[in-house]
């Protein structure tokens, strides 16, 4: 694909195999296009590694963060299970939205917390609201103990960003769709790694083996659960589709 920006015509002229098409520039469709290809090569400089949530490094799409902060509060959770930890960015940022809506605890799940930060997040002004568990996510003990962690009656929501590999991302859900309640979700982030597969920093197996494509898998095979994108709560634009590094993220479960 070609991306032609022609600003004194105001017109994007995209070429694909030879076909040329000629679009508004200020239009919904140019932004859609010009959106896609601004992701690819902010992921591949590292944009998403520029950004703290309270002191801590949260690796996230500014937009993917804000999204989620809606959902949340809309859900409202007892309990928010995200299995990939890092620096703990992202267990601050829905542990500050527990403390906002006045209830909920966070468990996170990592194959190796490392020492360093493990200290920061014991350590955070936010840290009663946090829960660490290291080990494998899909591994039999690890699922047990952060099973034990929830209690019957309580809503869940589940966060999958750990290994993105298509199979780790399926054994996952496997291991923990039970737990989400009725309205709720399952969001499988980084999708966007299927149309990374050609960037510089991207591998080629990844137009296959990404967690997209096993959201959709998964989909097809539980029909309690829906792939579709939140509503927006609020939306005084022509725009309908979100600036995203998670496509094909959010499982409802009806």
């Amino acid at each position: 694909m070609k991306l032609t920006i022609d600003t004194n015509a105001k017109i994007l002229i995209q070429e694909i195999d030879g076909e040329c098409e000629r679009i508004n520039l200020y239009s919904r469709e140019a932004f859609e296009i010009i959106s896609h290809q601004w992701l690819k090569v902010g992921w591949n400089e590292k944009y998403s590694y520029t950004f703290t949530w309270m002191g801590r490094p949260i690796i996230q799409l500014p937009d993917d963060m804000f999204r989620i902060q809606e959902v949340i509060y809309q859900v409202k959770p007892d309990v928010i299970i995200e299995t990939g930890i890092a620096h703990g960015g992202s267990l601050v940022l829905y542990a500050s939205i527990c403390k906002v809506m006045g209830k909920g605890k966070v468990i996170g799940v990592d194959m190796e917390i490392r020492p360093h930060n493990r200290k920061a997040i014991e350590s955070h002004d936010l840290s009663n609201y946090i829960t660490l568990v290291e080990g494998n996510s899909i591994a039999e003990e690890t699922v047990k103990q952060v099973k034990n962690f929830v209690k019957p009656d309580e809503t869940v929501m589940i966060i999958l960003d750990s290994n993105h590999t298509k199979q780790h991302v399926l054994d996952e859900l496997e291991a923990y769709h039970d737990l989400v309640s009725t309205g709720s979700y399952i969001v499988v982030t980084d999708g966007i790694t299927k149309d990374l597969n050609d960037v510089p920093r991207g591998k080629p197996e990844w137009i296959w083996d990404n967690p997209a494509d096993a959201a959709v898998e998964f989909a097809e095979k539980h029909p309690e659960f829906v792939l579709e994108q939140p509503k927006w709560p609020f939306n005084e634009s022509e725009l309908k589709l979100n600036v995203t590094y998670w496509p094909s993220a959010w499982l409802k479960r009806t």
